[in-house]
C-alpha cells in the first residue's frame, strides 16, 4: 500500500471569517457550514480541503498552540490569466483581507500575488503569463 495524499486542513480561529474568505475565492461550501466545528468541501480533482476550529483541535490535542512565525504552508489558485490575477486581488484587498504580496510579473513565466486569509495563512493567486 501506498499512501496518498487526500485532504490538506486549515485550524481556523474564526471559522465564519475562513469560510467567507474561500467562497469569495470560488470554492463552494454549503451555507450553515459555519455552525459545525468541522467542514470538508470536495476540490475539483477529488482532494478535499478541511476546517476545523482551534477548540476542536484542542479537544484531540490538548497541547496544540496556533504557530507564530513565517508560513509553512501556503494554497495556490489557478487564475485563468493575469487579468484574473489582479482582479481577484483588488476583489480581496477590497474586501478587507491583507495583502501579502501585490501583483508582478515572476521571473519564473506568472503573474503572481499573494493575500493572507483571516488565520494569517499565505494564499497564493497565479496565472501562466503571455
Amino acid at each position: 500500500m501506498t499512501p496518498r495524499m487526500d485532504a490538506i486542513g486549515i485550524v481556523t480561529a474564526d471559522l465564519a471569517a475562513s469560510l467567507a474568505f474561500y467562497r469569495r475565492l470560488g470554492l463552494d461550501i454549503p451555507a450553515g457550514a459555519e455552525s459545525a466545528p468541522h467542514v470538508e468541501v470536495t476540490l475539483p480533482g477529488g482532494q478535499r480541503l478541511l476546517w476545523d476550529t482551534e477548540d476542536v483541535v484542542r479537544t484531540y490535542d490538548p497541547g496544540w498552540a496556533a504557530p507564530t512565525g513565517g508560513d509553512r504552508l501556503s494554497l495556490a489558485f489557478l487564475c485563468d490569466g493575469p487579468a484574473e490575477v489582479d482582479a481577484v486581488y483588488d476583489d480581496l484587498t477590497g474586501a478587507g483581507y491583507q495583502g501579502r504580496l501585490k501583483p508582478w510579473d515572476a521571473v519564473w513565466g506568472q503573474r503572481y500575488a499573494t493575500v493572507l486569509d483571516p488565520d494569517g495563512c499565505a494564499v497564493s493567486l497565479f496565472a501562466a503569463n503571455g
